[in-house]
C-alpha cells in the first residue's frame, strides 16, 4: 500500500494491532500491509467516523484492476457470514478495504510480487452511521435511544389466559425416592 491515508475507528485499530502482535509471532506475510496501514492511518472515534468509510461490518462495494464491481461485508472473522458474502480484514483485499474511504484507490502488492488496484466504489451499509442514524429518529421522536419499547403491561392480578399459579407440592406430597 502506498501513499494512501485511511480513516480507522478506534475499534478497528485497536483489532488490528492485536491483530499485528499475533501474525508477527508466525512471521505471517501480511505483518508489512499491517504495519503500514497501522502507520498511514488516521483515528476517529466511533461516534465522529464519516459515513462513507469502511469500518468493521460494513458492506463494501469494490473492483480489483477495473474488474466487475463485488458486494463484500468486512469482517473480523472468516467463518462469521455465509460463503461468498464476508471478506475477512485478514486477507489482502479485506484490509486494505479497511479505512478506505468512497472513491479511494490503493496498490497493494501481494506476498507472490504481483499489484492489484483496489477501488473502493461504494459503502452500502456502515453500522456507526445506522446506529447514528437510529439515535437521531428517537431523538425527534422524544423516545429513549435504546430501541426498546413497552408493547403491554398487565396488571398484577391478571393471569395469563386465565389460569391461576398452583404449587405443585405441599405438606405431605413428597413421592419419596421411587419417583426418581
Amino acid at each position: 500500500m502506498t501513499g494512501t491515508t485511511y480513516s480507522l475507528t478506534t475499534k478497528d485499530f485497536a483489532v488490528l494491532e492485536v491483530m499485528l502482535t499475533r501474525r508477527r509471532a508466525f512471521a505471517d506475510p501480511i505483518v508489512a500491509m499491517l504495519e503500514g496501514k497501522l502507520a498511514e492511518s488516521s483515528v476517529v472515534s466511533i461516534g465522529a467516523v464519516e459515513p462513507d468509510v469502511a469500518t468493521l461490518n460494513s458492506r463494501v462495494v469494490f473492483s480489483v484492476d477495473g474488474g466487475p464491481a463485488e458486494t463484500r461485508t468486512l469482517l473480523q472473522a472468516e467463518a462469521s457470514a455465509p460463503v461468498g458474502s464476508g471478506l475477512p480484514i485478514g486477507t489482502w483485499r479485506g484490509l486494505c478495504l479497511l479505512g478506505m474511504t468512497t472513491g479511494q484507490s490503493a496498490l497493494v502488492e501481494r506476498p507472490d510480487g504481483k499489484a492489484e488496484r483496489i477501488v473502493l466504489e461504494d459503502v452500502a451499509y456502515q453500522p456507526e452511521a445506522a446506529r447514528r442514524l437510529v439515535r437521531e429518529r428517537h431523538a425527534a421522536a422524544g423516545r429513549p435511544a435504546h430501541g426498546l419499547r413497552l408493547v403491554y403491561s398487565a396488571a398484577a392480578d391478571h393471569w395469563p389466559l386465565g389460569g391461576r399459579s398452583k404449587i405443585r407440592q405441599t405438606e405431605g406430597d413428597d413421592p419419596g425416592p421411587s419417583a426418581a
